[in-house]
């Protein structure tokens, strides 16, 4: 792998994090005061979006090259995390975590894509160690919509 596609493939990720910075953002909006743990576990996922954004940016100033510094309009996963708007009414919890898991679905498939790629052993164990938080705060998200669904049919 050369170093022009490392570069591309980490600036990839970078807006694959500053998607879900947004989104959770959006989420902490949106989450209604029902459930307060899910305010604060949105604002921590913002702010691991925001720290791994900043060590995938450092790496691509160490490989030499511009690191991208916003989301992409133009990426799958930043439409996912915009449809949290518009599929939030009524500050809906389990609307607002399926957005959540939606997003994320699309994050960790461009993990995936990214670690099928031949990288260097210092980025990959980074790339691995961020996908690997990924997939935890994956099925995070989808436990708790789970339990509001219990919660609201059992009311």
């Amino acid at each position: 792998m050369n170093n022009d596609d490392i570069i591309s493939t980490l600036n990839d990720l970078i807006e694959t994090c500053k998607d879900g910075e947004e989104g959770f953002k959006t989420c902490v909006e949106d989450a209604s005061d029902r459930h307060p743990q899910l305010k604060t576990m949105f604002a921590d996922r913002q702010r691991s979006c925001a720290i791994a954004a900043s060590e995938l940016q450092e790496l691509v100033r160490t490989e030499g090259g511009e690191p991208r510094i916003g989301s992409s309009v133009g990426s799958a996963l930043h439409r996912s995390w915009l449809n949290i708007k518009t599929a939030i009414t009524g500050k809906d919890d389990e609307a607002v975590l399926n957005e959540c898991e939606r997003g994320e679905d699309s994050a960790v498939h461009s993990y995936a894509k990214a670690l099928e790629k031949d990288l260097p052993i210092n980025i990959r164990m980074v790339v691995e160690r961020q996908y690997q938080g990924v997939l935890q705060n994956h099925d995070r998200i989808k436990n708790l919509r789970d339990q509001i669904k219990v919660e609201a049919s059992i009311e």
